[in-house]
């Protein structure tokens, strides 16, 4: 494999940064969605779950500093140990954990500058204790702000896959993100179509926030269009009750989804 240590020029004012990977790491994935309320959260974890389930060494690190969902959707409710150099990853599910809201409690709200915010992604990257992962997914924040710069110029992001439902109004902000990630030269995987519809009782299928709005941004942008993942209410069920269903019901249809985009990404990345 060759040295993950790169130095691009990523056209922010003219400025060349050095981008290296997070140390205990093989391979970053971020999970975006630009805008908040598409599922994003729900789909990092259940990815990460998928990707440990066909035998990969996953983490994840929830960096939506204003807003983790990480302690909820993992039931998590203690805080990391640190050795006094660096912070102990929390073990759930048998995927290393890392999230601000380990270290705050529940209802605080996260009112901080810019530099504050760059200055925990920098802990959270540098300074945790992450352990011969394979992976690490990254739940980004919502928007195209301080955390995203700073994870595009300074580490090595080996691909990014962008969430979306498929109403306009979303795609708008999808179509910002797709421009970002291009000019800060990250490799887009594809995009996925979440909440893409609803089977009613009558068997008939719902397409309630439109239908094929994020296959046709993924042509639009030359993107791989990764597939569609339906609304279901066990997704929410098992994720409010800190065990998504990848992990609680690994045989429904919608984990089967999961572990199907797992398999691709782990051999596109480790088989190469």
């Amino acid at each position: 494999m060759e040295d993950k240590k790169t130095t691009i020029n990523n056209n922010i004012k003219g400025k060349t940064f050095k981008k290296n990977p997070i140390p205990g790491t093989k391979f970053t994935i971020a999970i975006s969605s630009a805008k908040g309320g598409v599922g994003k959260s729900t789909f990092a974890t259940n990815l990460a779950l998928a990707l440990k389930k066909i035998g990969c060494k996953v983490g994840i690190l929830d960096a939506d500093i204003y807003g983790p969902s990480l302690p909820r959707l993992f039931s998590i409710n203690q805080k990391p140990e640190s050795d006094g150099k660096t912070l102990i990853p929390i073990n759930k599910y048998e995927i290393q954990c890392m999230s601000i809201g380990f270290l705050t409690e529940e209802q605080t709200p996260m009112i901080w500058r810019g530099p504050m915010v760059t200055s925990a992604i920098k802990t959270f990257t540098q300074k945790v204790a992450w352990k011969d992962l394979d992976f690490i997914i990254v739940d980004m924040p919502p928007g195209t702000g301080d955390t995203q710069l700073t994870f595009s110029q300074e580490i090595n992001m080996d691909g990014a896959i962008i969430v979306s439902t498929p109403q306009e109004l979303a795609l708008q902000d999808v179509k910002r993100g797709i421009k970002m990630f291009d000019k800060l030269g990250v490799k887009i995987i594809g995009l996925i179509d979440n909440m893409s519809h609803f089977i009613g009782d009558d068997g008939k299928k719902y397409s309630i926030f439109g239908e094929g709005g994020v296959q046709r941004t993924a042509k639009e942008f030359s993107k791989e269009f990764l597939g569609e993942i339906p609304i279901n209410p066990e997704v929410g069920k098992q994720g409010d009750l800190g065990k998504p269903i990848v992990e609680s019901i690994p045989g429904h249809e919608v984990s089967k989804i999961y572990l199907n985009l797992a398999e691709k990404i782990k051999s596109d990345y480790l088989s190469s």
